[in-house]
């Protein structure tokens, strides 16, 4: 273990390594000089230091102020040494969190006892440390295995949802990535969001208690087909809600609210404006312009531009305004997306 030692007496800095060099833990690392000491441990950490009280420019006490404000210093032991009536020096010396002291003339014996004894502690505590980093690394990657997994079960299920109604394919993957484009440009955390990114898929999760008399329906709907068919973001958030998960309470909200409209419109519960939810006003605008830009068993895939035209139509009637510039406002990150998943496929 690396000992700094410091002191401007050649003489004392020659006989504490001599007696460092009988313990067989310490390698001593001499310097005549606390600024030179200092700048040595910009770039090196010492298991521990022995520093001289009285030194020219830089002194004991100046040094430990110093030093303790290096990073990583904090816990480093410090062992001063001082003259044996220097007692407000000592005290001085503990506020700027000295861990011990030698009185010269200092006795060979002791030093090694008290320097052993720190070494040994400063041992036992790096490797409690590197125990204490070791675990929590393998606590972080278990948990990061278990989101994972909870990640990938939840896509699938939302997958199972899709194919009842033949929307399958790379759909989800595109409208998860324009959620998070638009909670990106909304100024949103990062850690949200990766959050809505990873719920959008369960916005339509609803359907798989959709009957598919009126889910696969080739023509349109009569009146009581539609009520059924709009209870589906209600059974969605029946399906999700009340777990402790953030994500699967994230996807809670966004199933219920991804059909209503910033005019009020929507459904299932008629809110407008900011009183719906974020993440469903964001879904809406990513689902649907998903939608029209692809093709479906029931219209073909709309160009660019007339969908561009009719999100900024329905700006402040279906969208909320500030998702679909939001959205529209970085079209490279669009079109980027819309090239990684280029093809819809089973």
């Amino acid at each position: 273990m690396t000992v700094l030692v410091i002191d401007d007496d050649q003489i004392n800095l020659d006989l504490f390594c001599l007696m460092l060099s009988m313990l067989d833990m310490a390698t001593p690392v001499p310097l005549r000089h606390a600024q030179a000491a200092l700048e040595w441990c910009t770039s090196n950490t010492p298991d521990l230091v022995v520093v001289d009280y009285l030194m020219p420019d830089i002194d004991g006490l100046a040094f430990l102020r110093r030093f303790r404000a290096l990073p990583g210093m904090r816990e480093v032991p410090v062992v001063m040494v001082t003259g044996a009536t220097e007692v407000a020096i000592r005290h001085e010396a503990l506020r700027l969190s000295a861990n011990d002291f030698l009185t010269k003339p200092v006795n060979g014996i002791e030093f090694n006892v008290r320097i052993g004894n720190l070494l040994a502690l400063q041992h036992a505590r790096q490797q409690l440390a590197q125990r204490a980093e070791t675990l929590d690394i393998a606590v972080r990657k278990a948990t990061a295995d278990i989101v994972a997994r909870e990640h990938e079960a939840i896509h699938r299920l939302s997958r199972a949802a899709e194919f009842r109604d033949a929307d399958t394919g790379f759909h989800l993957s595109r409208m998860a990535a324009y959620s998070r484009l638009i909670a990106v440009q909304l100024g949103l955390p990062e850690a949200e969001c990766d959050l809505i990114c990873d719920a959008a898929p369960m916005h339509d999760i609803g359907k798989v208690g959709i009957a598919d008399a009126v889910l696969l329906k080739p023509g349109p709907l009569n009146d009581e087909e539609r009520a059924i068919m709009q209870r589906h973001p209600q059974i969605g958030a029946d399906i999700l809600v009340g777990s402790e998960s953030p994500l699967l309470q994230a996807g809670a909200v966004i199933a219920i609210s991804h059909h209503e409209r910033y005019d009020g419109g929507g459904y299932p519960h008629g809110l407008a404006g900011e009183a719906i939810p974020l993440y469903g006003r964001i879904i809406a605008v990513a689902d649907v312009f998903d939608a029209l830009t692809n093709a479906r068993p029931y219209k073909p895939a709309w160009p660019l531009e007339r969908a561009i035209d009719f999100l900024h139509a329905q700006k402040g009637t279906h969208f909320d305004p500030a998702c679909v510039d939001a959205l529209l406002a970085n079209m490279d990150a669009v079109l980027a997306i819309q090239r990684r998943f280029q093809h819809d496929q089973a």
